[in-house]
């Protein structure tokens, strides 16, 4: 599985490579295969992860990253229900803002909006709908990229029983009808889990969670409702929405780390490595918006070598800082940019 998923890197869309995954959900695989007798040190190992990429709860990872975690832990454990271990153990708590505006929400309904609305701030790779009819609805999932049928399986049954343990939490009396909806056959060793879930349909197309029957009870006001906090928890939700619209364009995250050291600019290697990615990968996701590594080299070194003339620095030291050894070289190149030569330029600008 492991070794598929390596194959299928470089052609899976960029974004899968892109730190969008709460830390919180690997993690849950992690502690459920450790429930079942796996060793942590091993299931890193065998999953290919630094082990301090999840040091920090808050930080975010990759949905690659989340599958080879996923991944190794189904391997080591050989557990097909680990998925609905993972999502059992899951609070509304640990999906951070969006799982407190949850709790705040005046009823279920209006909770199950504010999921659907806020569902991207968990991370992509699975996208939700809700689909509300008189007497019936559906909470449908569907994925965004293709790994194997064990993994989809895996991911698919730990958000929905999230989901379900969320609902339950939200609300004691549940419509009384409550299917879950789930790709494939019926996993081996369900029958440990048939007590503790609704209802479960193997082999649909459609995957989701339905409810049907009396759903006025999804109008009742929830005990934990809360205004005041639902408003705070829905701002916090926005500045989380901008923070992903902003971080989501390669460009702009390669120029904010694009930024001289003592061995000069990172390589594309290195760039590479920060980011997460294969070189490959970073050069393709850069040509698909029109712009390369040399490209933003340059505009880097023009960048910085206006901040570093400002400061009282040789032309030479500045050239040096920049990647330029040879002197002419650094004034051919600064010319080139602004039309004047470096001294030329600071004499322009120190009153500024």
């Amino acid at each position: 599985m492991l070794t598929q998923l390596a194959e299928k890197r470089d052609a899976l869309p960029d974004w899968v490579h892109q730190p969008s995954q709460a830390a919180t959900y690997p993690l849950a695989f992690i502690a459920a295969a450790q429930g079942r007798g796996v060793d942590r040190a091993a299931l890193f190992a065998l999953a290919e992860v630094p082990e301090l990429r999840l040091a920090d709860p808050s930080a975010k990872v990759s949905l690659f990253e989340v599958a080879q975690i996923v991944a190794a832990a189904y391997l080591l454990s050989e557990d097909h229900c680990l998925g609905f271990a993972t999502g059992d153990s899951m609070l509304l708590t640990a999906h951070g803002n969006l799982g407190y505006a949850l709790m705040c929400a005046p009823t279920v309904r209006e909770a199950m909006g504010i999921l659907e609305q806020y569902w991207h701030l968990r991370g992509r790779g699975v996208k939700l709908q809700i689909h509300s009819e008189e007497d019936s609805l559906f909470m449908e999932l569907t994925t965004e990229v293709s790994f194997s049928p064990t993994l989809t399986w895996l991911m698919l049954s730990s958000i929905l029983t999230s989901m379900l343990r969320g609902i339950e939490f939200l609300v004691p009396v549940l419509p009384q009808g409550m299917e879950l909806w789930l790709p494939g056959e019926r996993p081996e060793g369900f029958e440990q889990w048939q007590e503790r879930l609704p209802q479960a349909r193997f082999g649909r197309h459609r995957i989701g969670l339905y409810l049907y029957g009396d759903l006025g009870l999804l109008d009742q006001p929830l005990p934990t409702a809360n205004t005041e906090a639902l408003r705070a928890a829905l701002e916090q939700c926005e500045r989380e929405s901008l923070l992903i619209e902003r971080d989501d364009d390669i460009v702009h995250r390669v120029r904010a780390i694009l930024l001289p050291g003592t061995d000069g600019y990172p390589t594309p290697e290195q760039l590479a490595d920060m980011l997460h990615q294969t070189p490959r990968t970073l050069r393709r996701r850069l040509q698909e918006r029109g712009s390369s590594y040399q490209q933003l080299l340059e505009e880097a070194r023009l960048r910085d070598s206006r901040r570093l003339l400002r400061e009282d620095l040789e032309v030479r030291r500045v050239g040096e800082m920049l990647g330029y050894l040879n002197p002419a070289n650094f004034t051919r190149a600064f010319k080139s940019w602004t039309g004047m030569t470096p001294r030329e330029w600071r004499r322009q600008h120190q009153a500024d």
